[in-house]
């Protein structure tokens, strides 16, 4: 049945008793004056078509300037009216929506076309090669990239998010009348429908848009899928009604009997999407559960539970077909009883159980039906701030029109609301690229290429130099210049918006770093060894180094010196492991003979410690239990315990020193800490105290020092410990701290903190 202006009017009366009649109307007829004696390719009068979008508009409860916009979509193009002469005749408002809708005509895709019959060309050879063409999955082949590109120049140049929602009508429309194209143009604009303004509707939430031009495009890419798969659901339909007819009121008279007041409603599953599923699961119709699909909604979430034992009581549950999102919901909000049962024909029948709460998220908000279901399609659900934006639109398009006094407004201010998060940015090429909002030159270097990136030297923005630091904007055309010898700056770091240029650039100087850290390293092990009277030869023995390497985790003895350096592996664990080996070719005697006394059996340092004697730990090496420890009977200041290596034993009368085997009580802490050396950055300092609370250690002190020039800061914090091995966990830990460089534990060669000298 053709649409009207005065079928529309009706609609539009009924969900918006005080709109502007008079500009519809005069919108109306506008479009019909211009569009005279023009005609389409079936022959029929043009403004059928305008019509028909504007009426798909009011189906979808959209304010007057849109459905004025409908009516007026295409005389600017087919007409040689101009945007001042709509301006003048109808308003400003409605001159921007006619506008936006012309620049997004059907030339901007055909630009790409090329580009995708290519690469689906190219992608059914390969997989002809194999051997694995599958005739329902060849005209899937498609590449999204250049789709994708295609959606974010959509989004980039409609400001106004009616723009898209007149878009879409006027695609829906076209797709409704395609019979009347050439079968190649046909397939064309179906593959666009499929790959660019189904899941721009998808994204939007425009339901009852998005399934119709699914199955419509699915009815010219597959045609014979298509007839097939209409003709066996079509003679199952009628039995399928009645089925849910039937369902329901033995539901009813069940809910009824158990004093449970619910709404049951029936969810249709359309065709594409079970054709999809076929395909992706690899089944047959009969075995697809949700043809037959209910939703009962509750007041309260014991009554889903009571809604739950009534429908099994009622029909038989199919084993292993039950899931519990209420009690443990989706990470993206989704909250819902799902079970199958076997329906009045023992066929399977889906229920979905929620309250009205639990069905408004799940329709409206950040927990989307399609969102949940598209998972497995790499769906971004709960991550994506841009996505939850667009759920946030599709809450409010609808219901938020009615509470407000002038909905055009309320939908040019959530348009603006969607892009606070993101900008498009074009490359001199015309690619588009998303990047967080305040983006900088230096993400959109970084998202080109890691060597653009870790090369870059200048920037110029709509060919103008700018500097690194601007601040994109969306639309802005961004040209970065590169040189081989250029490296980052530690305060692009300051500059960089996205996770992916800084992490980039922190990899950079971690690599500069792991350079140092393998020096420092190999030179404390040397260092280490020659105290002790070892042999040092072992360091250049990759035989004897690379076992040990691989024993604590290191790919490389590289590593293992890097990791040394850097505090990750403690230079005492080390020792012992190849302590046994050099024994044997110990040098002649050196510190060895004072740092560890020859001949004495480890003295047992029991819980309370000696009778009459003051243990005291000493302050340059702060040993724990747990570490290779050596008591110095001193004078007049009872023994004092040292860690084995500690430099000051070496100068202490050997004939007082004793190796100490100690164990304290087990609730005993003991002071001690960490150096810590970080990329500066504001929050650091709460990032850092975040996670000693988080780990329930009770910090003492803090002293931190900043080089603002280099970007470092370093962090001395101390804090209480039980021993040596929950201080290594601790460390461990800290390594995922984001910026960080390296980090030593107190008396490990640790200085307090100061800024570090870089080159």
């Amino acid at each position: 049945m053709l649409a009207s202006l005065e079928s529309i009017l009706e609609r539009v009366r009924r969900y918006n008793p005080n709109a502007d009649v008079a500009l519809l109307r005069h919108a109306h007829d506008f479009a019909t004056q211009k569009h005279e004696g023009q005609f389409r390719k079936s022959g029929e009068p043009y403004i059928i078509h305008p019509v028909a979008v504007a009426d798909i508009l009011a189906e979808l409860e959209m304010d007057e300037a849109s459905i004025s916009a409908g009516f007026l979509h295409d005389v600017i193009e087919d007409c040689g009216v101009t945007r001042d002469e709509i301006k003048e005749r109808f308003s400003e408002e409605v001159a921007l929506l006619v506008d936006g809708v012309t620049k997004l005509k059907l030339a901007d895709f055909e630009r790409l076309a090329p580009e995708l019959a290519a690469a689906a060309k190219e992608a059914a050879a390969k997989e002809a090669e194999t051997g694995k063409v599958d005739s329902r999955r060849r005209k899937r082949l498609e590449t999204h990239s250049s789709a994708e590109n295609l959606r974010k120049i959509l989004l980039a140049t409609a400001r106004d998010f009616r723009v898209m929602v007149i878009k879409l009508s006027d695609r829906l429309h076209n797709m409704r009348t395609l019979q009347g194209l050439r079968p190649e143009r046909q397939q064309r604009v179906a593959e666009e429908t499929m790959q660019i303004f189904a899941p721009l509707a998808h994204r939007l939430g425009i339901w009852q848009v998005k399934w119709q031009l699914e199955d419509l495009a699915f009815k010219y890419l597959y045609p014979t899928e298509y007839k097939e798969l209409s003709e066996r659901i079509a003679r199952t339909r009628v039995e399928r009604e009645d089925d849910i007819r039937d369902a329901i009121q033995k539901l009813r008279d069940g809910f009824t009997h158990a004093g449970l007041k619910v709404d049951i409603q029936g969810r249709p599953k359309h065709l594409w999407s079970i054709y999809n599923k076929m395909i992706k699961q690899e089944l047959e119709l009969t075995d697809i559960y949700d043809l037959i699909a209910l939703r009962v909604i509750t007041q309260t979430v014991p009554e889903c539970y009571g809604a739950l034992g009534v429908i099994h009581e009622t029909y038989l549950p199919i084993p292993g077909k039950f899931d519990d999102y209420i009690a443990k919901r989706k990470a993206n909000l989704y909250q819902s009883l799902h079970t199958k049962v076997y329906g009045p024909r023992g066929e399977p029948l889906e229920v979905q159980i929620r309250t009205w709460e639990m069905h408004k998220t799940a329709e409206f908000g950040v927990a989307a039906h399609w969102a949940y279901k598209e998972q497995g399609e790499g769906a971004r659900v709960g991550k994506d701030v841009f996505e939850r934006k667009m759920a946030f639109l599709r809450a409010q398009l609808f219901d938020a029109q009615q509470a407000e006094a002038n909905p055009g407004e309320f939908l040019s201010r959530a348009s603006a609301d969607l892009f606070t998060d993101q900008v498009f940015v074009f490359t001199p090429k015309g690619d588009v690229l998303d990047l967080p909002a305040g983006a900088t030159p230096i993400d959109f270097a970084y998202r080109v290429h890691s060597n653009v990136g870790d090369h870059l030297v200048q920037a110029k923005v709509n060919g103008r130099v700018v500097n690194l630091s601007y601040k994109l904007q969306n639309g802005d055309i961004c040209q970065v210049l590169t040189r081989p010898q250029a490296t980052p700056s530690l305060d692009w770091l300051m500059h960089a918006k996205s996770g992916h240029a800084r992490g980039k650039i922190k990899n950079y100087f971690r690599k500069l770093k792991y350079s140092d850290n393998l020096v420092q390293g190999r030179e404390r092990l040397m260092e280490e060894l020659e105290r002790l009277g070892l042999s040092t030869a072992v360091i250049k023995d990759s035989k004897k180094m690379l076992p040990l390497a691989n024993l604590l985790n290191k790919e490389s003895v590289d590593d293992l010196f890097a990791a040394l350096g850097f505090g990750d592996v403690a230079l005492g664990m080390v020792v012992n492991r190849l302590r046994p080996e050099l024994e044997k070719e110990k040098k002649k005697p050196t510190s060895e003979d004072f740092s560890k006394p020859r001949g004495k059996e480890k003295l047992a340092l029991a819980p309370g410690g000696v009778d009459g004697v003051a243990i005291t730990r000493g302050r340059c090496c702060l040993p724990l239990p747990g570490d290779e420890v050596l008591g110095y009977v001193s004078r007049g200041r009872g023994m004092i315990l040292h860690r084995e290596g500690c430099p000051n034993v070496a100068a202490y009368e050997a004939e007082r020193l004793s190796p100490i085997d100690w164990h304290p009580l087990e609730t005993e802490r003991f002071e001690t800490g960490v150096i810590i050396e970080t990329l500066d950055r504001t929050g650091l300092l709460r990032d850092v105290t975040d996670f000693f609370s988080e780990n329930k250690v009770f910090i003492l002190g803090i002293n931190t020092r900043s080089d603002r020039a280099k970007g470092i800061a370093v962090l001395r914090l101390d804090f209480e410990a039980p021993s040596a091995e929950y201080v290594e966990a601790l460390v461990r830990k800290l390594h995922s701290l984001e910026d960080l460089l390296a980090i030593h534990r107190l008396g490990v060669g640790a200085e307090d903190p100061k800024p570090v000298e870089r080159s």
